[in-house]
């Protein structure tokens, strides 16, 4: 009798074991095959430090309940302190990001982090010169939101076309700004235009303002959003980038093509280059 009870007891162990094993493998086959049904990862980043010695661009996506965070920032100063800044930006960013479940004032959050960073890099980098440009793209309840410092450069690909959305603190933008206000002649903006340097960024004395789109943009099922650092939009058009960003590929294998079609320029004062790609699903987050 007590054998027949052990065996019993054995088979009725054998048969949990086995059944937890095939439900374990039904969850990871489910798993598969949501992966396989929603696409790839659905962002893709890849950078190149140019001819640069240090890399001083940083750059992170959060995907939580939110939504989607793409962070890019380019640190601006010799040695590390570029590198130090942009570490800081960034961090500030996902650390604010992070506790969040529902982000209802994208702008409040982009202007707090801003405004964090900023006193952080003074606080860190103390007589040093330098600082940081910081892009922040949320996509999250349909739409997309924006805010930047500096030169990032951010643009929507839909269907193909790939739409430049911010303008950047560089002195161009700023010359043209005053000559549509009155401010300055036209040979002036014309020969202000010229230059690209930023007048705005996180660190410096008198930082300025964040850049923020007039409304956000209703996002459609497909939308890629493209971030860039000056690295590449120095050395690619935009026509160039929109051919880069077609294509079947994953989003970590375009934004290579970016990176590699960049460092193919000739020229020996390359600065440092990111490429941030992000790609709006609907169900890319629960809040959807």
């Amino acid at each position: 009798m007590t054998d027949v009870r052990t065996m019993f007891l054995e088979f009725l162990a054998l048969f949990l074991a086995a059944g937890l094993i095939l439900f374990l493998a039904l969850r990871l086959a489910a798993a598969l095959m949501r992966t396989k049904d929603t696409g790839r990862t659905p962002w893709g980043i890849a950078q190149t430090s140019g001819n640069r010695q240090v890399q001083a661009d940083r750059a992170e996506v959060m995907n939580t309940k939110a939504g989607m965070l793409g962070i890019l920032a380019d640190g601006i100063g010799k040695a590390n302190t570029g590198k130090i800044s942009a570490q800081i930006a960034v961090d500030t960013a996902a650390d604010t990001y992070e506790p969040y479940r529902t982000l209802t004032n994208p702008e409040y959050f982009f202007r707090t982090v801003c405004r964090q960073a900023h006193l952080r890099i003074q606080q860190t980098i103390g007589e040093r010169r330098g600082g940081a440009c910081l892009g922040m793209a949320y996509l999250g309840g349909g739409f997309l939101h924006y805010g930047l410092v500096g030169d990032i450069r951010i643009a929507l690909q839909r269907r193909g076309e790939l739409i430049p959305l911010s303008q950047g603190h560089t002195l161009d933008v700023l010359a043209r700004q005053a000559y549509e206000e009155g401010r300055i002649s036209k040979k002036e903006a014309v020969w202000s235009m010229e230059e690209t340097r930023r007048w705005n960024y996180l660190g410096m004395d008198g930082f300025r303002e964040v850049e923020l789109p007039e409304r956000p943009i209703r996002l459609k099922p497909g939308d890629q959003i493209l971030m860039v650092t000056r690295g590449i939009w120095e050395e690619l058009s935009w026509a160039e980038l929109e051919d880069l960003m077609a294509g079947p590929e994953d989003l970590k294998e375009k934004a290579k093509h970016i990176i590699w079609a960049a460092g193919r320029r000739p020229g020996e004062e390359k600065e440092n280059g990111s490429a941030v790609i992000l790609r709006w699903e609907v169900m890319a987050n629960a809040a959807d």
